[in-house]
């Protein structure tokens, strides 16, 4: 244990509590921290020493100059949270940034599916920097974007308190603390073994955690060693064990103006006479229909005229006997007259998306986490009192995810597998991924597919080993070596298409049937086309031939060495002593990504395919620190000081760059408090950034900008011209989806990003004597800007910004345009990679209210924080004006939370709030878009409100906690699925609670 640097203090355990959330101390060593178990048992007179993250230097004094959070590992359980990842996702830490959590598992995120990541204020996570004692935590998953800490490899039951430290800190810390820094504090002095039980278990059905955790520890004369072991289990929410998830998603178009209800203008399926169903993951796939050339029919079912298959104004015969043209099709053996006898002509809204097995996707995706944590020190009696110490964290994560897939069977031009529609002309050139063998495409059956499974194990390790001690007068050291490795390997079940394109190359089989040309690895014929085939009737055979497990496997290493002093320079009248800390640091980092050799080869159909992300990069550092008590115990001066960090910082990648930060914290009377910093940050982009192995994917056809473009209303305009220059037919319409290719940073000159970062607030606690209680309250203003952020262009943005470059320009292929490549069959392929283009700022006020008193026999704590923003903003192109998405669905300008406490004789019981404040978006658009969709889409959400309870009692060497999460079981809000990305009709956001009522229990026992 750090002995060197210890604060200590005489207050009152209340005055503690108060003063953590508020104003704390400030310390080199963070793992210092008494544990909450020798908290509760100490008697009630004496402060525990409590040391936070924020500075280098130690601190006799309990106020701080940059805002700190200290959350204490009981505060954690009786709130209900089952592991570290869902305390630090909460809102108390977050202030409503939407986290990455285990409602991503079915989408494509940083750190691959499964993983946990935690970002704040909203700027990213790897603009977040995770500290365990302290030390940086090593990245951690799987596939090829791995660059931030995993929160499944944290320990819980280890975890003494959280501190969090939301300011920018790249002068104390390093480039990745822009948004700020996070750090856990295990317990230092553990005697004998405790054992803990945890469960919480929803009331509707699935999404169980369970949690089995041992702690022990023993010492001896001149040594300590302690430890924890734990099993973290989370069962699957499937999408159908939720009523709000599993009702089919409708665009909820069309405000009733009598009501003031969303819906009106739903299409309404003939055939429930309900709302249409769009597929409960709101993707609105195809299904059940058979795409041609554009042919005369019979209408469906559909309501013609919205858009996408019936043919408006350009082709004749319209309307003539009830018949009319279509590209879509639903087989319907009453239609006996048309182009195609058989099939019903469907438009957009006519077509089937919805598919029972949806319901088996994965709500909330399951894990088992393995986690195990070992530290111990040896007191050397040398080398300056010197103590050796260590850290071992070993964890394992086994995660996965079931998704539904779409399944488009294309039959080319005369194939003998298009049965009695063999006489179909082509429709659709011949794909680009060669999936027909370079044929044509007469007929494209999509077929609803089923559920795939997602798979990955990640073994995370991080081995510290370090020394400190005393130096001359009151100065200590602290040097230290890490080394952390994730190794994960990451499975997918995936249709490859070189078996996809063999199953339609055939021949007779001499019994009206066929057989693939080349069955030498066990071929099997695609299935010829029918009704039964386009409603997802498929071979079993057919499906476990081109269905395949796929592997790839990701390593992350990162290896640190660190030394630095602290200690005091010189006393400075009517003031104290000036602290200073000096350091230096190593890091290296290196990933080594292999993706399976299918997606190495674009084998993959329907799939997005990779190339092998490799790269290496490496840090020097060195940084200084000074804490300057300027005056102290005067009038209208009870403490002034400042504080100024600088670090200078050279990476083999980018070179080097310097940071800095100024601070003041003036206390002019004892119980009020003013403090403010300015610095500056700059972060070197992540290794996947910049050596992301080319990829590849595809977009839908829609986003090409010369879609339709003769009927554009500024025929001046770039993209007019420059689509007529191409030729192309006045009704122009792409057929084929556009394949992206994306690669890393490195070879397009990415640079580091640069920020500013601000804060200002005070700090407000008032003696009205011992029958008021005590009542302490912040408010501290934030303000951060990042420039030149590094930014993935998607595809789509590409296109735009090509065709709307001048037609010199365009037709010489400068600019945007030089990653565009239209080909003779009018197929688009578009380049992409990061570059340095974005922008964002967010600034807002964070209040923390807390109030204590004895009220009888007991102890009642209040305690209040709100966030609130006021500015959300970024600009993802230089093109692009700045635009402000604060209070937006997803993005809330106001959330907060509360926790009524009150202990009496070894119970506490506990009631609290969390609160996500009122959204809407039609102000952004009415702002940047001169558009009103109000009386077209909803776009807003009232506040949002979770209530929880909870009862502790605490014996002599055990204690039992109980208690209701979501005790009304509040569903997430609704808004239009044309607007957002929804699961159902909810907005993906972090924010709202997907799992309903749940019961929790947790159980410790100390030997």
């Amino acid at each position: 244990m750090p002995r060197h640097t210890q604060g200590h203090f005489s207050k009152s355990p209340l005055a503690l509590a108060l003063a953590t959330a508020l104003a704390f101390p400030v310390g080199a060593y963070a793992q210092e921290a008494t544990s909450s178990a020798d908290q509760e048992s100490t008697d009630t007179t004496e402060m525990q020493t409590i040391v936070v993250t924020g500075s280098r230097i130690a601190k006799s004094t309990y106020n701080s100059v940059s805002p700190i959070q200290v959350i204490t590992r009981e505060e954690s359980t009786v709130a209900g949270f089952n592991s570290t990842a869902g305390l630090l996702q909460s809102n108390a830490v977050t202030g409503g940034s939407d986290q990455i959590n285990n409602a991503y598992g079915g989408y494509v995120v940083n750190g691959g599916p499964g993983v946990n990541t935690l970002s704040l204020r909203g700027l990213g996570a790897t603009r977040t920097l995770v500290l365990v004692n302290g030390r940086r935590m090593s990245p951690s998953g799987s596939r090829g974007a791995v660059g931030s800490a995993d929160l499944n490899t944290l320990p819980n039951i280890m975890v003494d308190h959280v501190e969090v430290l939301k300011d920018g800190a790249s002068a104390i810390y390093g480039s990745d603390a822009v948004a700020g820094v996070v750090n856990l504090v295990t317990k230092s002095k553990v005697d004998g073994v405790s054992v803990e039980f945890q469960t919480n278990a929803t009331q509707n059905g699935g999404g169980t955690e369970t949690r089995w955790g041992a702690l022990f520890g023993t010492s001896g004369d001149n040594w300590r060693v302690s430890g924890s072991l734990e099993i973290y289990d989370r069962d699957e929410i499937k999408l159908g064990q939720r009523d709000w998830a599993s009702k089919c998603p409708t665009p909820l178009y069309g405000r009733d103006d009598a009501t003031g209800r969303y819906g009106a203008g739903d299409y309404i399926d003939p055939t429930t006479g309900e709302p249409k169903c769009w597929g409960l993951d709101a993707g609105g796939v195809t299904i059940n229909t058979l795409g041609t050339a554009w042919m005369l029919g019979r209408p469906g079912l559909g309501s013609l005229g919205y858009y996408g298959t019936y043919y408006p104004e350009e082709l004749p015969g319209l309307g003539l006997g009830g018949l009319d043209y279509f590209n879509r099709w639903r087989p319907n053996p009453n239609v006996t007259d048309g182009d195609l006898p058989g099939f019903e002509g469907v438009d957009y809204e006519g077509r089937t998306t919805y598919d029972p097995k949806m319901k088996q996707e994965s709500l909330i995706s399951p894990t088992t986490n393995i986690i195990g944590f070992l530290q111990g020190s040896l007191d050397l009696n040398a080398m300056g009192n010197a103590e050796a110490y260590f850290e071992i964290l070993q964890t394992r994560r086994e995660s996965s995810q079931v998704g539904y897939l779409q399944h488009s069977l294309d039959y080319p031009v005369n194939s003998p597998l298009l049965g009695e529609l063999s006489w179909l002309p082509a429709f659709m050139a011949a794909p680009a991924d060669g999936s027909t063998g370079g044929r044509n495409v007469a007929a494209r059956a999509f077929i609803g597919w089923g559920l795939y499974n997602n798979k990955q194990q990640v073994d995370f390790g991080r081995y510290t080993a370090g020394l400190r001690g005393d130096l001359a007068g009151s100065w200590n050291y602290d040097g230290h070596i890490s080394y952390g490795r994730s190794d994960a390997d990451y499975m997918t079940q995936n249709r490859l298409t070189d078996r996809y394109r063999k199953t339609l190359d055939v021949v007779s089989d001499g019994n009206g049937g066929f057989v693939c040309r080349d069955a030498s690895d066990g071929c099997v014929a695609a299935p010829v086309l029918s009704a039964d085939v386009i409603a997802g009737n498929l071979p079993q055979a057919y499906r476990d031939y081109i269905m395949q497990w796929t592997r790839g496997n990701t390593v992350y290493t990162e290896k640190t060495a660190a030394f630095g002093v602290t200690g005091s320079l010189f006393d400075i009248p009517f003031g104290g002593t000036v602290g200073a800390a000096f350091g230096v640091e190593y890091r290296s980092m290196e990933i080594d990504d292999t993706p399976d050799i299918n997606s190495i080869n674009s084998n993959l159909y329907g799939f997005s395919s990779s190339t092998p992300t490799r790269g290496d990069d490496a840090v020097k550092e060195a940084y200084a620190e000074f804490e300057i008590p300027l005056l102290s115990g005067l009038p209208f001066a009870q403490e002034l000081t400042f504080n100024a960090s600088a670090r200078y910082t050279d990476y083999d990648s980018y070179g080097s760059d310097d940071t800095w930060k100024l601070g003041m914290l003036w206390t002019p009377v004892d119980w009020l408090s003013f403090r403010a910093s300015r610095g500056t940050s700059f972060r070197a982009p992540a290794l996947f950034e910049q050596h992301l192995g080319a990829s590849s994917g595809f977009v839908n056809q829609s986003n090409d900008p010369c879609n339709g473009w003769a009927g554009l209303t500024d025929q001046a305009s770039n993209r007019y011209l420059n689509c007529q220059s191409l030729g192309l037919p006045n009704n122009f319409q792409q057929t084929q989806s556009i394949q992206v290719f994306t690669k890393g940073g490195a070879e397009t000159g990415l640079f580091a990003e640069t920020s500013t970062a601000k804060t200002a607030g005070l700090v407000f606690q008032p003696d009205f004597g011992s029958g008021f209680g005590d009542l302490s309250f912040a408010a501290d203003y934030f303000e951060t800007e990042v420039n030149n952020g590094v930014a993935l262009l998607t595809g789509a943005q590409i296109l735009s910004l090509c065709y709307a470059q001048t037609p010199g320009e365009f037709s010489a292929g400068a600019g945007y345009c030089g990653l565009v490549q239209r080909h003779a069959t009018n197929a688009l392929t578009v380049t992409t990679g990061y570059i340095n283009v974005a922008r964002d700022k967010v600034r807002g006020w964070d209040y923390n209210l807390r109030y204590g008193r004895d009220i009888g026999a007991g102890e009642f704590v209040a305690n209040v924080q709100v966030t609130h923003f006021l500015e959300q903003g970024g600009q993802s192109l230089p093109t692009i004006e700045y635009r402000d998405a604060n209070g937006m669905v997803g993005a809330p300008d106001y959330t907060g939370q509360m926790d009524l406490n009150y202990s009496i004789n070894g119970w506490r019981f506990r009631y609290g709030v969390e609160w996500v404040g009122a959204t809407e978006s039609y102000s952004y658009y009415d702002r940047y878009f001169d558009t009103d969709y109000r009386p077209t889409y909803l776009m807003k959400t009232d506040d949002y409100y979770l209530h929880n309870m909870s009862v502790k009692y605490s014996g002599d060497d055990w204690s039992v906690t109980a208690g209701v999460r979501n005790v009304a079981d509040k569903d997430p809000p609704k808004v239009s699925t044309g607007a957002y990305t929804a699961i159902g009709n909810a907005p993906l956001y972090s924010g709202y609670d997907y799992f309903g009522r749940n019961y929790f229990v947790s159980f410790t026992k100390k030997f």
